[in-house]
């Protein structure tokens, strides 16, 4: 695929300007063969719930029907009483008009906006998406209004099929755009995803049929079946290849699935189709080229080739589904287990520098745990299955869910940059693929909390309220739980049965324990506790998991960290403010409060709270946060006393290492005492080390200086990251006067101290700066000459900074000319009475 950085929402954009091709489609196909209507007509009998004709190869996990699974009140039943509102709320007939239309049918229905508006190319997709999530609910509830809701869009989808040649599409074509979308991809025309769609639409319909006992779904679903193998059929491998650089969605995942219900080979043979070499080659080998690639395109093809395994026994495919989960989780992933930035692979282990608004989009983790699903199934030894499943599940997906809405509105990104806040859809103006997968995510919690093995074997691998009737072996397990707000989680038998009991201790849980009816088991974090018995009514056992503080690092930056209470990650809350940098926590001060998960903390912006980011809404926050030490700075930082008389390094005459370089030309002249810098007003400068002021709330700058020429922008100091972020002192500003500045957002965001004149030239001067608090003072020769008490930024609010220089600027300023002595760096605001100590002391 290209690897322009183009995402969806500005296809949205354009979409529509693009125009819409005429309404017939291209070359006709020819009619299609009878062997796919005639085996979904023997299969349109069969109820839900039975037996494909396949069995995937290379499975020992599997999962329980959901109607097997209740959630229990929680946060998680909270979410889905909400989706399930919407489902039940949105108009079918609104979803359908461009269905209608498409083929020539009338429709009164008011048309849906956003992605389904009746211009837009990915059109018809939240009809899938619908059709699954009206599917799930009723597995999982049995409330038969969804059902019903599902079985009449099947309906209207199959008249819609059955007029595809009076349209002018071949037999077997369904869509809510015309077929030549379909010609345009074959000829790499632009246009939005249209196989995408059609993916969309196939997954609804299987799901009606598998979950939802509708036999027409199936029906409908195999003629589209066919008609992709014989479209397909007819291009060559190069053709065909050419045509998957344009997002197809899970194509290939829904025809393996299809011939594993239905074991129809052809079904096998249109899958494969969608296998697309420049992906699966170089994650075959194990090869990380996932960078520059659109991400939500590609992880649904590494969730095609899982099943495609399933289907085969081949091991190709497994290994290709298994190392891209093992590169994305490993390198591209974000602490709240999204992945992305602005929809694409970037750098393999690039997190702090890629923070935006646009990071994690939703739909990567939706089919990222679909693919975490599949791969336990395969392999069920490997409890990083579950302990991302457990990561991503209550840090992304649970809180991309608005509480307040009563329709269970949810987020496209979510934002990771400082300042960050979380936006939502809506009613009918939105259905991007976020809002459809939203329709799904929320109502099939139930799928993956337990697991069997198909004979005596329970898995029970997240911490979920819920019930498990587990009608094979006659018994029911009720999880009681307020996990994460507290730490324990109870499983109580109702029911007599032998069976082995495999319950998840997480691997953050250290010093957790296991109890059964009161007797300690044996437990070990990152493996199963496994307990092998003839269980009777009333048996329980009883996991706790101490939940520790901890700091979670990014791969590209030792300094930004998230802050994680056991799996929970949690963000700081701040309202209204748009950060533009990260702050500065410090970490020793985090605090817990009297309500669970809630935390207080000092950060360079001032007292902070910390919640549960699956509880962050409505507000802007920080997930990440700038760390730039664990131990507290020392209070005399550093002291150069500048007395070498040779070589480039300027010690540090605290004994705290932080030794200086004089650079650009810098040379060793006599100084106020001793020796002195040198600063010859071209390149001459000094840099000291990175983050020396670093995470310091307070700090004094103090040193000699002797301007020979005084130069408007010069600097005696200046602190900083760049022109953004940075701290200085110039002798002499363009007001004509020395100036104090700190900023965190460029020159037009400085918080000044301004001094009455300029620095004098000819002769020695000293100079101090103390920050404290909301409080800056600028000294001259040992006496105040001006102050702001107005400042909100301090040290730490820079972070770690990389660019700190004595006589040069972070911006194209003049260079110093002069000589700098007896330079002091401390952590704390020196008094009145100390600076004039130092005035009228020797350097």
């Amino acid at each position: 695929m290209g690897n322009a950085p183009i995402t969806r929402r500005t296809i949205l954009a354009t979409s529509a300007a693009a125009g819409v091709a005429a309404a017939t489609g291209g070359a006709l196909l020819g009619s299609l063969t009878a062997a796919g209507t005639a085996y979904a007509a023997e299969r349109s009998r069969e109820a839900p719930g039975v037996q494909s004709a396949r069995a995937d190869v290379g499975v020992s996990a599997y999962p329980f029907p959901l109607s097997a699974v209740t959630l229990l009140p929680g946060p998680f039943a909270s979410n889905m009483g909400r989706t399930s509102a919407y489902l039940k709320f949105v108009d079918a007939d609104r979803l359908l008009h461009t269905f209608r239309l498409n083929v020539g049918l009338p429709s009164s229905a008011t048309p849906c906006g956003g992605w389904e508006s009746p211009t837009t190319e990915l059109r018809g997709h939240s009809t899938g998406h619908l059709l699954t999530g009206l599917a799930l609910a009723y597995a999982n509830t049995g409330d038969t209004a969804f059902k019903a809701k599902g079985d009449y869009i099947v309906s209207v989808l199959a008249q819609c099929q059955a007029r595809a040649s009076t349209a002018g599409f071949n037999t077997g074509y369904l869509s809510a755009f015309p077929e030549s979308f379909i010609d345009r991809v074959e000829a790499r025309q632009s246009v939005w995803a249209p196989y995408y769609t059609l993916h969309k639409i196939m997954a609804g319909l299987l799901d009606m049929h598998q979950l939802a006992g509708n036999a027409q779904a199936l029906t409908v679903l195999t003629a589209m079946a066919a008609w992709s193998k014989l479209r397909n059929d007819r291009l060559t491998l190069t053709q065909r290849q050419n045509m998957l650089d344009t997002e197809f969605g899970g194509m290939n995942e829904v025809l393996a699935n299809l011939y594993q219900l239905t074991g129809d080979p052809n079904h096998l043979a249109a899958a494969q189709h969608f296998d697309h070499a420049e992906i699966f080659d170089p994650l075959a080998a194990n090869q990380d080229r996932l960078a520059g690639y659109h991400a939500n395109t590609q992880i649904p093809k590494a969730l095609g080739a899982i099943r495609e395994y399933h289907a085969t026994g081949t091991t190709r495919y497994r290994d290709i589904a298994v190392n891209f989960w093992d590169i994305v989780v490993g390198h591209h992933t974000y602490v709240i287990g999204g992945n992305s930035n602005g929809e694409y692979f970037q750098t393999p282990d690039r997190i702090a520098s890629e923070l935006s608004d646009s990071t994690c989009e939703v739909c990567n983790t939706y089919n990222m745990l679909k693919l975490t699903r599949q791969l336990f199934f395969t392999n069920p030894a490997r409890l990083d299955y579950l302990e991302y499943h457990e990561n991503a599940l209550w840090n992304q997906m649970l809180g991309e869910q608005d509480p307040t809405s009563a329709h269970g509105f949810v987020t496209y990104y979510t934002p990771l940059r400082a300042g960050g806040i979380k936006t939502y859809s809506n009613d009918y103006n939105n259905f991007t693929c976020d809002h459809g997968t939203g329709m799904e995510t929320h109502v099939k919690f139930a799928d993956s909390i337990y697991y069997h093995d198909d004979a005596s074997t329970l898995y029970v691998t997240q911490f979920i309220a819920s019930t498990l009737t587990w009608a094979a072996r006659g018994v029911t397990i009720r999880q009681d739980t307020t996990f994460p707000e507290t730490n324990t989680t109870r499983l109580t038998v109702t029911g007599n049965a032998a069976f082995t009991l495999k319950l998840r201790v997480p691997a953050w849980a250290t010093g957790a324990t296991v109890t059964l009816n009161g007797t300690a088991v044996t437990a070990s974090p990152g493996s199963f506790v496994t307990i092998a018995r003839t269980w009777t009514t009333g048996d329980a056992v009883v996991l706790t998991m101490p939940m520790a503080v901890t700091r979670a690092a990014t791969p590209d930056s030792a300094t930004t960290q998230a802050v994680k209470v056991g799996p929970i990650v949690l963000a700081g809350a701040y309202g209204t403010s748009n950060l533009s940098s990260l702050p500065t926590l410090n970490p020793a001060t985090l605090a817990a409060t009297a309500t669970p998960l809630q935390y207080t903390a000092t950060a360079s912006t001032g007292q902070v709270t910390l919640l549960p980011f699956y509880k962050m809404h409505q507000q802007r926050y920080t997930v990440y946060w700038n760390v730039t030490t664990t131990t507290p700075l020392p209070e005399f930082v550093a002291y150069y006393k500048f007395d070498e008389t040779g070589g480039t390094s300027a010690a540090d005459a605290t004994g705290n290492g932080k030794t200086a370089a004089l650079s650009g030309g810098a040379t060793w002249t006599a100084g106020r005492t001793g020796n002195a810098v040198n600063l010859d007003g071209s390149s001459g400068h000094v840099v000291l080390p990175s983050g020396i002021l670093a995470g310091a709330d307070a700090c004094t700058v103090a040193a000699w200086v002797r301007i020979d020429t005084l130069a408007t922008w010069s600097r005696i100091f200046d602190f900083g990251t760049g022109t953004g972020v940075n701290m200085f002192l110039t002798p002499r500003s363009s007001g004509g006067t020395a100036r104090f500045a700190i900023t965190t957002s460029g020159a037009g965001a400085e918080q000044r101290i301004n001094a009455p004149a300029a620095l004098p030239t000819g002769a020695w001067t000293h100079v101090a700066v103390t920050l404290s608090g909301s409080v800056g003072v600028l000294y001259v020769n040992g006496a105040e000459v001006a102050r702001n008490a107005a400042l909100t930024l301090t040290p730490a609010a820079l972070g770690s900074t990389t660019q700190n220089r004595i006589g040069r600027s972070q911006y194209a300023d003049p260079y110093l000319d002069g000589a700098v002595d007896g330079l002091r760096l401390y952590s704390r605001a020196l008094s009145a009475a100390e600076i004039s100590a130092l005035a009228t002391a020797a350097a």
